[in-house]
C-alpha cells in the first residue's frame, strides 16, 4: 500500500462525509417543520415514539441529528425525558437504513440490473441529475432535491474510492496481523468507539468497516466488537450538543450513552459465552459488507427489544447521574434552542409557537386593561405589568433567534415566514405596551376620581367591543394561519378609525358645551389614541400574514386595493362592522 493509496483513502472518506452531511442537511431542510409536527403529535405511547424515531432517522439519514434535535426539544421544555427515550431507541434502528444502502458495494453479478445497482455505476448518475436540478431549477424545493442527489452521489462515490484504495491491503501481512488483534473484544469496542467519536458519524464509521471488509482480511470475530463500539462512539455528538444545556437535556445524552453501553455489554457477554461452549464456525470467516449490515441491524433491533420494557430504568439512571438542582424560574422563558438552527423548518415552528404565546398573552393583557374601567383592581394591574414584562422578554429572545435564523440557508417560504414573525413580534409587543398605557389611564381615573359623562362611557363601551373583536380575529388568524380570517381585520380597523374620529369630534362638542372638563378631555383623547394604535398593530399583523401567501404582495398596494370602491368584500364587511358597532345617539337610552 503506497502513500497514494492512503491519500485516496482519506480523500474518499472526506467525500463520503461531505456527501452524507450535504444529503442530511438538505433532507432536514426539505422536511422542514414537518419534523416538528411529527414530534408534536407524539403521545405517551412509547411504541409510537419508537416508530417516530425510526421514521425521522430514516428520513434525515442520521441518528446523531435526531438525538441532537431531541436534546433541543427537552432543553426547550417541549418534551419530557420519558417521551424521548423510545425515540432514541428508534433512531438507532433507523440508522441501519444507511448501512444497508452502503452494503450495495458488495453486490456480485453480471446482469445489467446488478451492475447498475453498484455505487460505481449509479453514483455519477445521481450526482449528474442533482447538478442539473440545482442549476436549472428556480424552485427552492427542487434545488434541495438536487442537493440530496448530489450528496448521495458523493457519498457512494466516496465509498468506491475508499474501496479501491484499500485493495492492496489484501496482500498485506501487517494488516492481517492488525485485524487479528481486533478480535480482542475490549480493543475492538474501543477502536470502533474511538473512530466513530472522531468522525461523529456511526454510518460513516460502519461504511469504512464495510469498505475494509473488501480486503478479505477482516473476520466476523474482529468486526463484531468494532460494530458494537461504533454504536457507543455515536453518542459523542449528543454529549457535545448537550454541553451548556439544562439538566434535562444532558439526561437525553446520558440515556443515549447508557442505552448503547448496556446493549453492547449484554451483546458481548452473550456472544462470547455462547462461543465458548458452541464455538461459532463463522467466527473466523471473512466478513462482507452485507453481513456487517446484518449484524448492525440485529444488534440495534435486539437491544431495543430487550431494553424497551426498561425505559423507566434508563430514566432513573440518567437522573442518578445528573441530579436536579434548584432552577431559576427565568429559565422557563428560554424556550428557543440554538440546536434547531441547523434545521430551519423546526426552528421556525418553534418561533411560531413562542409568537403564538405572545399573541395570546397580548390579547389577555388588553382585556385585563379594559376591565379596569369597569372596576379598578390592583391585582389585575400588577398582572398587566407582569405580562408586559414577559412579552418584552419573549420579543428579545425570539427576535435575536430569528435574526440568527435569517442568516441560514432558507427556502423562499421559510424566508417569508421569518420576515412575518420578525414584524409580528414587534406588533404584539407594542400592543402590550398600549395595555400598560391604558392601565395608567385607568389608574389616573381611579386615583383622581375622574368620571366621564354617560355618553362618553357608552361610546367607550362600543370602542372596547370593537377592539376586543379585532384582537380576537387577529390572534386567531395568526395562530391558525387563517388567511380568510386575516382579510376581515382591515375592514374592522377602518371602523375603529371612524369611531376614533367621530368620538373625538363629539368630545370637542362636549368641551364646548362644558359637559366634559379639560382634564377629562386629555384622558379621553389619550385613551382613544392607545385603542386606535392597538387596531393599527392588528392590521400590520394581518397584512404580514397575508403577505406570506402572495409572491407579488405589497403592503401599500394591498391597503389601497381593499379600501377601493371596487372591493365588494371589504365594503360588505365594513358595513357589517359599522352596524355592529354604532355610536349611541343623544336620544338613545
Amino acid at each position: 500500500m503506497t502513500i497514494f493509496n492512503v491519500i485516496h483513502l482519506f480523500g474518499g472518506l472526506a467525500m463520503f462525509l461531505y456527501g452524507m452531511n450535504l444529503m442530511s442537511d438538505k433532507l432536514e431542510k426539505l422536511a422542514g417543520g414537518k419534523l416538528e409536527q411529527i414530534f408534536e403529535k407524539l403521545t405517551s405511547n412509547r411504541f409510537k415514539g419508537l416508530l417516530l424515531g425510526i421514521l425521522v432517522t430514516a428520513v434525515v439519514q442520521s441518528s446523531s441529528a435526531t438525538t441532537v434535535m431531541l436534546v433541543g426539544f427537552v432543553n426547550s421544555g417541549l418534551m419530557r425525558l420519558s417521551q424521548v427515550i423510545p425515540i432514541i431507541m428508534g433512531a438507532n434502528i433507523g440508522t441501519t437504513v444507511t448501512t444497508w444502502i452502503l452494503s450495495l458495494t458488495g453486490l456480485e453479478g453480471d446482469s445489467l440490473f446488478i451492475q447498475f445497482c453498484k455505487p460505481a455505476n449509479f453514483a455519477p448518475v445521481f450526482a449528474l441529475v442533482g447538478i442539473v436540478l440545482r442549476m436549472a431549477s428556480k424552485s427552492g424545493k427542487k434545488k434541495d432535491i438536487g442537493g440530496i442527489l448530489i450528496g448521495f452521489g458523493l457519498l457512494m462515490q466516496g465509498m468506491v474510492i475508499m474501496g479501491d484504495s484499500v485493495e492492496p491491503l489484501s496482500e498485506s501481512e501487517k494488516f492481517a496481523e492488525l485485524m487479528v488483534m481486533f478480535q480482542n473484544p475490549v480493543l475492538g469496542v474501543l477502536v470502533g468507539a474511538g473512530v466513530t467519536a472522531v468522525i461523529q458519524s456511526s454510518a460513516a464509521s460502519v461504511g469504512m468497516l464495510q469498505t475494509l471488509s473488501n480486503s478479505g482480511l477482516i473476520t466476523f470475530g474482529a468486526a463484531l466488537p468494532i460494530i458494537l463500539g461504533q454504536n457507543i462512539g455515536t453518542c459523542v455528538t449528543a454529549i457535545i450538543s448537550s454541553a451548556g444545556a439544562n439538566k434535562s437535556a444532558k439526561r437525553v445524552a446520558a440515556v443515549h450513552l447508557y442505552f448503547n453501553i448496556i446493549g453492547t455489554a449484554i451483546a458481548l457477554v452473550c456472544y462470547y459465552t455462547l462461543d465458548a461452549f458452541i464455538h461459532f464456525p463463522f467466527n473466523d470467516m471473512e466478513v462482507t459488507s452485507i453481513s456487517i449490515a446484518v449484524v448492525h441491524t440485529i444488534f440495534n433491533l435486539g437491544t431495543t427489544i430487550l431494553l424497551m420494557p426498561f425505559t423507566h430504568v434508563l430514566e432513573k439512571l440518567a437522573y442518578l447521574t445528573i441530579k436536579d438542582e434548584k432552577r431559576d424560574p427565568a429559565e422557563n422563558l428560554v424556550i428557543l434552542d440554538d440546536r434547531f438552527l441547523s434545521t430551519p423548518g423546526v426552528a421556525i415552528e418553534q418561533c411560531r409557537n413562542v409568537t403564538n404565546r405572545m399573541a395570546s398573552l397580548a390579547k389577555t393583557t388588553i382585556s385585563l386593561s379594559l376591565d379596569l374601567f369597569k372596576s379598578f383592581d390592583e391585582d389585575k394591574a400588577q398582572m398587566i405589568l407582569e405580562n408586559e414584562d414577559v412579552i418584552d422578554k419573549y420579543e428579545d429572545i425570539t427576535g435575536t433567534y430569528l435574526v440568527k435564523l435569517s442568516g441560514r440557508s432558507l427556502t423562499m417560504d421559510d424566508s417569508r415566514t421569518v420576515s412575518c414573525l420578525l414584524h409580528s413580534i414587534g406588533d404584539f409587543e407594542r400592543i402590550s405596551d398600549h395595555a400598560v398605557n391604558i392601565l395608567d389611564t385607568a389608574r389616573e381615573i381611579h386615583t383622581k376620581g375622574v368620571d366621564f359623562s354617560d355618553m362618553a362611557k357608552r361610546e367607550l363601551n362600543v370602542m372596547f367591543g370593537a377592539i376586543e373583536e379585532i384582537l380576537d380575529i387577529t390572534v386567531k388568524a395568526f395562530e391558525e394561519k387563517d388567511i380568510a380570517l386575516a382579510y376581515k381585520v382591515e375592514p374592522l380597523e377602518e371602523v375603529v378609525d371612524y369611531l376614533r374620529t367621530e368620538m373625538k369630534t363629539r368630545h370637542v362638542e362636549r368641551l364646548r358645551t362644558k359637559t366634559c372638563t379639560i382634564e377629562q378631555g386629555f384622558i379621553f383623547t389619550d385613551l382613544l389614541t392607545d385603542l386606535e394604535r392597538v387596531s393599527d398593530h392588528c392590521s400590520n399583523i394581518a397584512v404580514n400574514l397575508i403577505q406570506i401567501n402572495d409572491d407579488n404582495f405589497e403592503n401599500h398596494r394591498y391597503l389601497n386595493a381593499v379600501k377601493s370602491e371596487d372591493n365588494e368584500q371589504f365594503a360588505e364587511l365594513f358595513k357589517e362592522y359599522s352596524y355592529k358597532y354604532p355610536l349611541p345617539q343623544a336620544n338613545e337610552k
